[in-house]
């Protein structure tokens, strides 16, 4: 899993992972996992490492408590969130990611795509901030995706909320690796040559502004995270939806003081579908009730070659699903470049049309 380019594919099985748990048991809600159990006696840490291993096994999704997050910081990052949102779309557009060959800024609603279908919600695209990468001779394309952020002028607070909330779920989504990795026999440090430097940490900052015009639901389609992990803070509203085995959808509702969180694609192929990546999707708000989230990818450097995991309980792994439409790559960059290229087909016209047929490997 270590060549450049080498597509990642396992053995196309789906099965249930977890061997403790009963065959076609249904899953009526997500877990609640407390990380501050983290910080405990050797009971408080089984707990924790049994509870994290039976959620990652299974369902793959869980609410996650605990991480140290504070109500001020959240309250900081929703309400300078809101108030760009309420900005006018004037001053949105001034920040586009039409503008941004880093992919960067504002994506007004229905821009983006997910499976080729249009997705009925606008977006803020922030990531760590840094001087533009443009790739030199024999680069790879995807350090394009290194570089600025754009940010509204009426808006400063936004700047220190946004990148304080990726500083802070880093070490939140840090520390959960740990110990998630611990909770499967595997070494805690195992991926942290892979995240050393400039790990690709994102965020979204999303508005679902109702139903579309022509009546679809699709706030944003059926997909799966490629990535390593997802954390995501949701409103009240809910909309939220997970696949379960049986291919019905399980709702979320929401939950105070809590992330949700979900494992990538890159995890489960990592542990040959031990851990589970799992289909998700948003169910637009009905009529003209706004909805809002902030996802956050804890992800690894662009150039970082994603290994195997060596784990004691791989003898349970029932192998990772494939996608032929959508191979992964060991090289995370690669995963990286294609999905945005897809999902923001007019700025990679605008500013990488050269690079187009790369994107379509």
């Amino acid at each position: 899993m270590s060549q450049q380019h080498t597509p990642i594919s396992g053995s196309g099985t789906e099965a249930d992972t977890n061997p403790d748990a009963p065959a076609g048991a249904p899953v009526d809600a997500l877990p609640v996992i407390d990380l501050s159990l983290a910080d405990g006696g050797p009971d408080d840490r089984r707990r924790l490492h049994d509870e994290l291993r039976a959620a990652a096994t299974g369902v793959g999704f869980f609410q996650l408590v605990g991480h140290g997050i504070t109500p001020e910081e959240t309250a900081a990052l929703t309400e300078a969130m809101r108030a760009f949102f309420a900005l006018p779309e004037a001053d949105r557009l001034a920040v586009s990611n039409l503008n941004s060959p880093h992919y960067r800024g504002y994506t007004r609603t229905g821009d983006e795509r997910t499976g080729g279908s249009q997705d009925w919600r606008d977006q803020l695209d922030i990531g760590a901030e840094l001087p533009p990468h443009v790739p030199g001779s024999g680069e790879a394309p995807y350090w394009w995706l290194e570089g600025p952020n754009q940010w509204p002028a009426a808006l400063p607070e936004l700047r220190t909320a946004a990148l304080g909330w990726i500083d802070h779920l880093g070490g939140v989504a840090r520390r959960l690796l740990h110990e998630l990795l611990t909770a499967i026999g595997a070494r805690p440090d195992f991926y942290d040559a892979a995240f050393a430097g400039h790990p690709h940490l994102r965020l979204k900052l999303v508005r679902y502004p109702g139903t579309a015009p022509d009546g679809a639901g699709q706030g944003v389609g059926a997909h799966k995270d490629y990535g390593f992990i997802t954390l995501l803070l949701q409103d009240t509203v809910g909309g939220l939806q997970v696949e379960r085995a049986d291919g019905t959808f399980l709702e979320v509702p929401p939950m105070e003081g809590a992330f949700v969180v979900n494992l990538g694609e890159l995890l489960e192929v990592a542990t040959d579908g031990y851990l589970k990546a799992t289909s998700h999707r948003v169910v637009s708000p009905p009529g003209a009730r706004e909805r809002f989230s902030v996802p956050f990818f804890y992800n690894p450097r662009l150039d970082a070659h994603v290994e195997p995991l060596d784990f004691p309980l791989a003898h349970h792994a029932p192998g990772a699903t494939e996608d032929p439409s959508n191979p992964l790559y060991a090289e995370f960059g690669l995963n990286e470049w294609k999905g945005y290229t897809r999902a923001h087909p007019e700025v990679t016209r605008r500013h990488h049309a050269d690079l187009i047929d790369a994107t379509r490997r």
